[in-house]
């Protein structure tokens, strides 16, 4: 219950507040203008915790870089689609970015694991640093890249259907459950995967409990 209490916040400004903002001002101000008010609260929201960890690592930048496109896509304008679609895309170019970083000595993921070490210990860092030289370990990260960065763009193709086809109020609701019920298939299948290969049990020890 209190673990469901502390995430509160953070569930009402991702998933609700949207909804209610642009329930509140479609009509008297119109679909474009409430819609570009319903992207404030996750916004406001994800920069309140960036700056609560007051750190700039990759998770950090991750988070900015985010921001900052999904302030770019609405702040060009168009329909009320068009924006949504570009909004979707941000996802979509977070996961070409981990396809692209494939073709450099580690991948994006694995920085992106490195910075969550440092978050929960002293010397997560070069804990993780030194994770890199066991045997399966690159691979793993390069496999991992390819599932993810592949979900996170086959996640934007389905959001940007869906806001072609769905009525606007209908994909603020349900959109953050299926973006964030994909990622929680990712996040799933990456476990079950890292428990069951060699390499992949060593990240697993490593992790803070």
């Amino acid at each position: 219950m209190k673990q469901f209490l502390a995430k509160a916040p953070e569930l009402f400004a991702n998933f609700v507040a949207p909804y209610l903002v642009f329930q509140a001002l479609d009509d008297p101000y119109g679909d474009v203008f409430a819609l570009i008010a319903s992207a404030m609260p996750p916004l406001v929201w994800s920069a309140y915790e960036l700056i609560k960890t007051r750190r700039l690592d990759a998770i950090s930048l991750l988070v900015v870089a985010s921001i900052l496109f999904t302030v770019a896509a609405t702040a060009m304008g168009g329909s009320a689609r068009l924006i949504q679609i570009r909004d979707a895309l941000v996802t979509g170019m977070i996961g070409v970015m981990f396809l692209v970083s494939l073709a450099f000595k580690r991948p994006m993921i694995f920085y992106l694991a490195r910075a969550t070490m440092a978050r929960n210990t002293d010397q997560g860092a070069a804990r993780f640093e030194a994770l890199w030289a066991k045997d399966g370990v690159p691979k793993l990260f390069r496999l991992l890249t390819i599932v993810w960065g592949t979900g996170l763009v086959l996640q934007t193709a389905i959001l940007c259907w869906l806001a072609w086809i769905w009525p606007i109020s209908r994909y603020l609701l349900l959109s953050p459950v299926i973006a964030y019920g994909i990622i929680g298939a990712l996040m799933a299948w990456s476990l079950w995967y890292m428990a069951n290969r060699p390499g992949g049990a060593v990240l697993l020890k490593a992790m803070p409990e």
